[in-house]
């Protein structure tokens, strides 16, 4: 009988916390789906059910946006598997061989699913799904997911982007009536610029898991590599006409996808079918959402051994909380996120189904990638280079869990990526080896592999970011493992004295630009060298940034105080020059040192310019350069603006003062009388059009097309209409672009640069007084997917230039050299242009 009245007490003290358990109505005081929630409610909700349901519900923060808001995560298990969730997460590693432990792992352990919600902050149902999905969960009338919970732990990330939501939120319940209004065309519908889709800096959070640019990603990615989950679901929406879509994917699928994760997305699919086909709800599958590009929400995770998926309901941004759409019917905020709801929970069902399969799978893949890793080489040594950037690629390797090593000092036999030959090379004090033979083996091959190999052209982005072109750093491939490596080497710290006359510090990577930037705030005076010298015995390159005590007088003795400062904050180290005859090249006072003025910066923002693009400049200032700049509407660019700016940015855009004569004629005037203009992307071309001096390069081939009756070219199948578009499409691939490194705009490169091309826009040759600084030639294309119309018409031309305009120059980027601020060999390119150009 005691035992009998003990077991009772037991289940009545488990289940005495279901009972408080409230549903999202309860709380919030409204239906969900009826209005959109903002993310502090979100936050409070799951807070409340962390409380009310703590046996079941573990709540996190791992993190918080640039805005203050919290990331959060909620760890859903039974109790049983709750009470020792540290001891399943350190399990999953021990399968993955993430571990330093010798301990075996459990393969009967539980399949961790894991649910992420709203990375676009405007396909805002999803984090209304979530509350719902953990409310059923834990909800004590609902047996089933009980059932599903004996054999998984559910990770809930609510909201990735909640920066991203709150914008879009706040936006829409301001202009929203008592009722909502479905037609699509009324103000509810059109979201003011920038949108709510991207973060704080308008990044687009589903495009940076691998680079990890943002401090969301970098906090998300933290906690999800100390977990490895099996199952990975990454919840979006799409246009409001498009019906719902979950996978199998579409090709191209990248080759390292195992036979398992495509057959286990089949299994996911069929399952998600079957209750949309109970319900009569349309859905689609295997098509648009292909599984190649690294840096997604379900390829990442894919390369991280689970089965990752995009889960996609129509009703983005223009869906509001209702709207109809083109075949009649009103979708509400309810339809999309009980779509989203019942897909998570198909998903949860069907893992639970198969948890012991998963399991096995996962530790299989990462077997394999450690004992037979897949791709071209064994290892890959990559050298050392005299500024910052396998810095910044060691931290990249980190933050992915890749595991590198310093090579010790031997002569090895490899491919060149850049030359494409075998050769001969030594090794030296700082070069890095990554060794295919490990945990991320995957990961890896993806990140450094030298082409795409694509199964269909037709895919959703880029289609080459091989690690050595977009940091430019000299990379072999080995056929063989180096096991003779260090884990760590000795530095040994630069000595720093004061100088008599001045301080040089070389002009080489991102860290020379934060020196530059911290000594410009402080109001220090910096010089350049146009030129290459030699003093006290040491080689300094062009650009090299020169203090002089002369010009600082006014500093006196705190000069060398500001400038070790501000090299300890840029993690640099600078020489004292005792005299300024140097031993080689131009002595200090030469006109080949010229005096860096710090510039007035304008970046113009708002409607007709690309958010990403504007976005991406302005974390640059505010995050890799910390230098302040004024941003401006793109409709108050008046001549009050102007005198107040010396440099004048304009981000990718189709801006309708370029368009009006006389406000372009004014704009040219500014420019004439000192302005410098950095014109990036398609704004090159806008700038063409009107006539700036730039002339846009037209395919030859177009021109000499014969008219003749009977040229069958025309002739289309109406089946393959949505892949004629192929021959002209550019995606994103490689290109080599060869610099004249004499000029400024080139100073701390090589006299070659690797470009991510976008667009087919490239540009005729200038003359006379402007400077072809970055052109491709024939045969110029390294990596990705151009199409075959596109080859002959890409080459030849200038992409990188500087034209003198009165006494004011435009600085002309046709391609992007920050783009997603992952492609970190285009930085120096961009500061350059911003600093050097025209002093």
């Amino acid at each position: 009988m005691k035992k009998v009245l003990a077991l009772w007490l037991l289940v009545f003290a488990a289940t005495i916390g279901y009972t408080q358990v409230k549903s999202p109505e309860q709380f919030l005081g409204y239906k969900i789906g009826t209005r959109y929630t903002p993310h502090y409610n979100v936050v409070n909700y799951f807070k409340e059910i962390a409380s009310s349901a703590s046996n079941m519900v573990k709540l996190e923060e791992y993190g918080r946006t640039n805005e203050g808001r919290p990331l959060l995560t909620a760890f859903i298990a039974l109790p049983e598997n709750l009470s020792r969730l540290e001891q399943i997460r350190l399990n999953n590693l021990r399968l993955a061989g993430m571990t330093n432990d010798k301990a075996a792992p459990d393969e009967k352990g539980p399949a961790l699913v894991w649910l992420s919600y709203n990375v676009h902050g405007n396909e805002t149902s999803s984090s209304e799904a979530a509350m719902l999905t953990l409310y059923e969960l834990v909800n004590p009338a609902n047996a089933k997911t009980k059932e599903w919970l004996k054999n998984t732990v559910v990770v809930i990330d609510p909201c990735i982007n909640p920066d991203g939501r709150d914008r879009y939120v706040n936006w829409f319940n301001s202009v929203v009536g008592v009722t909502a209004n479905p037609q699509p065309f009324t103000r509810e519908h059109s979201e003011p610029w920038p949108g709510g889709r991207s973060n704080h800096y308008y990044f687009d959070l589903n495009r940076d898991w691998a680079w990890q640019t943002q401090v969301e990603s970098q906090q998300r990615l933290a906690k999800y590599n100390q977990w490895l989950p099996q199952i990975h679901v990454d919840f979006h929406e799409q246009g409001y006409n498009d019906p719902y879509y979950f996978a199998p994917a579409a090709e191209p699928f990248h080759e390292v996808v195992s036979p398992w994760q495509r057959e286990f997305q089949v299994q996911i699919g069929k399952n998600n079918a079957r209750y949309f086909d109970e319900n009569g709800w349309l859905f689609f599958t295997k098509e648009r959402f292909d599984l190649f590009y690294p840096s997604y929400g379900d390829t990442y995770p894919i390369y991280k051994g689970a089965i990752g998926m995009t889960y996609e309901q129509g009703g983005h941004s223009r869906g509001g909380a209702a709207v109809i759409n083109t075949d009649g019917d009103t979708l509400t905020l309810w339809d999309r996120l009980y779509h989203h709801y019942t897909t998570g929970m198909a998903t949860i069902e069907v893992s639970a189904q198969n948890a012991g399969k998963l399991v096995q799978e996962f530790k299989k893949y990462y077997d394999k990638a450690r004992t037979s890793p897949p791709g071209e080489f064994k290892a890959w040594l990559v050298k050392a280079d005299a500024g910052d950037r396998l810095t910044r690629l060691k931290q990249l390797l980190n933050r992915n869990s890749i595991d590198w090593s310093y090579a010790n000092a031997a002569t090895f036999t490899g491919l060149n990526y850049f030359t494409g030959k075998s050769e001969s090379f030594k090794s030296v004090t700082g070069d890095i080896v990554i060794n295919a033979n490990q945990p991320n083996a995957n990961l890896v091959d993806v990140l450094f592999e030298r082409t795409s190999k694509l199964s269909d052209s037709a895919t959703y982005d880029i289609t080459a970011w091989s690690m050595p072109f977009v940091y430019g750093l000299t990379t072999y491939g080995l056929n063989a493992y180096v096991t003779a490596t260090s884990k760590d080497i000795v530095v040994p710290a630069p000595s720093q004295s004061v100088a008599k006359l001045a301080y040089a510090a070389r002009w080489n990577g991102m860290n020379s630009a934060r020196f530059l930037s911290e000594l410009l705030k402080k109001k220090v005076k910096v010089r350049f060298a146009e030129q290459p010298f030699t003093a006290n015995g040491q080689n300094f390159e062009k650009g090299t940034l020169l203090i002089l005590r002369t010009s600082n007088a006014g500093l006196g003795d705190k000069l060398y105080g500001i400038v070790s400062e501000a090299a300890k904050v840029a993690d640099i180290s600078f020489s004292a020059v005792e005299s300024g005859f140097v031993d080689k090249g131009f002595d200090f006072g030469s006109n080949k040192v010229h005096m860096l003025h710090a510039p007035r910066i304008t970046l113009v923002a708002g409607d007709g310019v690309s958010s990403l693009g504007m976005g991406e400049i302005w974390h640059f200032f505010d995050k890799d350069l910390s230098y302040p700049i004024n941003i401006v509407w793109s409709d108050e660019l008046r001549g009050n603006v102007l005198k107040e700016t010396d440099v004048l940015i304009l981000p990718d855009g189709r801006y309708s003062f370029l368009s009006d004569k006389a406000q372009n004629d004014n704009l040219k005037e500014w420019v004439s009388n000192g302005g410098k203009l950095i014109a990036l992307e398609g704004t090159v071309a806008q700038l063409a059009r009107g006539e700036w001096g730039i002339k846009i390069k037209e395919d030859k081939k177009d021109e000499k097309k014969d008219d003749k009756k009977d040229d069958y070219s025309v002739l289309k199948r109406y089946e393959n209409r949505e892949r004629d578009f192929l021959p002209g499409f550019i995606p994103g691939s490689i290109y080599k672009v060869e610099l004249d490194n004499s000029h400024p705009l080139a100073f701390g490169y090589d006299n070659f640069y690797y470009t991510l091309k976008q667009d087919d826009n490239i540009y005729e040759f200038f003359k006379d007084g402007s400077w072809n600084v970055g052109i491709i030639k024939k045969d110029n294309q390294v990596a990705g997917f151009v199409g075959s119309r596109l080859k002959e018409k890409l080459k030849d031309g200038v992409l990188f230039g500087v034209q003198d305009y009165g006494r004011g120059s435009v600085v002309y980027l046709a391609d992007n050299p920050l783009f997603r601020n992952f492609w970190e060999s285009g930085k120096l390119l961009f500061c350059n242009a911003v600093f050097l150009v025209g002093q």
